[in-house]
């Protein structure tokens, strides 16, 4: 299938964005669509000191010349973040104005125009930057608020226009923290699996044909335009999921631990794609190892009977994030998540039963370390926990922490109800540190 097709049927299936174009010279392309889409608006470019020299004053001077109403605000800070503070200022700043989001940058100043829009009843139009993140295209914006990192429910921007000069400019680091990011698809699709299995979260077939059925070719391509490409395709596949599911799971959750905590590396905050990297690599470890268990030797009745109560589990949760920056996240999340002796026994039974075919999906699913570590650092992404300024001992410390955070099955939630959580740990940072 072509990037046009893949495109095309992935609009097709998005519920919120309504154009995507990617190629060169496109930045002059924006005062049409403008037009079209959000007629007699004005218009307000949002970007920082960086993106409005490198795209957002040629954007301006379009918009200009096609005699549209245009403003632009310009985020004063040379170093800022996904943060609560700015979709305030965006916020007020598109308020004031009476004004329509033109967002010109990378995933920060996207989600900040996402969320901002959003609060106001409108939607916008994006131009990124670089080939950094999937937020671009994707449904809901990643915020830091009250000290954690969530994700806020929020539509997608309703046009994309992506200028492959402008991306192709941007630095090296931006565009390999985008093949991280791309690359996590891999492990999150193994977890979305055993979700389905559980039947917790079933697989959504247009959402999972979105990304998945070309990610393969788009990671063995690497240049900037497949990058791109696959990250937007993500964004399309949580627009038809209306959830971040067919994009993240376990991976993206040691990123946002090293977020909540204000983890930096030689003086300077990480980005995500490069956290996510090291994510990433960590669960294609694990299922590497998850994956030489024998489930069809499994004893349901047994496991079952072992498993733990609601409030043991809560009170388990409360201790594992006891020293965490939300001490009652774990609670929260294994109160939503729980499933009784009844549900469990089935949910091993099922497993027991389909193990030897079930393997083999999610071995064809996922990527082993080695491959992973190879494109990765192939593609100049950390490929090393050290990259980032972090170790296996301290990726295995935050473990437990991944399992309780998020409502949202994961390999961790399957090896505690086998019974074989603690072995799988154990087995996974005994061969990393080796």
């Amino acid at each position: 299938m072509t990037a046009k097709e893949r495109i095309a049927n992935a609009l097709a299936a998005a519920t919120d964005t309504k154009v995507f174009e990617m190629g060169y010279d496109h930045l002059r392309l924006a005062p049409a669509y403008f037009k079209e889409y959000f007629p007699d608006r004005k218009a307000l470019i949002i970007a920082d000191c960086n993106t409005w020299k490198v795209a957002g004053e040629e954007v301006y001077e379009y918009f200009l010349k096609e005699g549209l109403d245009i403003s632009y605000y310009i985020i004063p800070d040379k170093e800022f973040h996904a943060e609560w503070k700015y979709v305030e200022d965006v916020e007020r700043e598109l308020a004031q104005a009476g004004a329509i989001a033109v967002s010109v940058g990378s995933g920060v100043i996207n989600d900040l125009c996402k969320l901002a829009s959003f609060h106001l009843g409108q939607q916008y139009l994006t131009i990124p930057t670089a080939a950094s993140v999937d937020g671009y295209s994707s449904f809901g914006a990643s915020i830091s608020y009250q000290g954690l990192k969530q994700t806020f429910n929020c539509p997608a921007p309703l046009v994309i226009i992506a200028d492959l000069g402008v991306i192709e400019n941007a630095p090296a680091e931006m565009t390999a923290a985008g093949y991280a990011d791309l690359a996590a698809k891999i492990p999150a699709g193994a977890e979305w699996m055993i979700a389905d299995l559980f039947k917790t979260e079933p697989i959504i077939p247009k959402a999972w044909d979105i990304l998945q059925n070309d990610i393969d070719e788009l990671l063995d391509k690497g240049d900037i335009s497949s990058i791109f490409e696959g990250l937007v395709l993500s964004g399309f596949a949580m627009q038809a999921a209306r959830s971040s599911r067919p994009a993240s799971c376990s991976d993206h959750l040691y990123s946002h631990i090293l977020d909540m905590t204000h983890h930096t590396f030689k003086g300077k905050s990480q980005s995500h794609g490069f956290q996510v990297a090291i994510g990433t690599l960590l669960m294609c470890a694990v299922i590497d190892e998850f994956l030489k268990f024998d489930f069809s030797s499994i004893d349901p009745d047994k496991c079952s009977a072992q498993w733990p109560s609601l409030e043991e589990e809560q009170s388990r949760a409360r201790q594992v994030c006891k020293d965490f920056v939300s001490p009652d996240l774990g609670y929260e999340m294994i109160s939503k998540k729980y499933d009784d002796r009844q549900t469990v026994h089935r949910q091993l039974s099922d497993l027991k039963a389909l193990w030897p075919e079930f393997k083999e999906k999610i071995r064809k699913q996922c990527y082993s370390f080695e491959k992973m570590e190879r494109l990765l650092r192939e593609s100049g992404a950390p490929y090393k926990p050290e990259m980032i300024g972090v170790s296996w001992s301290q990726l295995r410390e935050m473990t437990p922490i991944v399992q309780v955070m998020r409502a949202r099955i994961n390999v961790f939630d399957l090896a505690k109800r086998a019974g074989v959580y603690d072995a799988l740990v154990e087995n996974t940072f005994s061969g990393l540190a080796q």
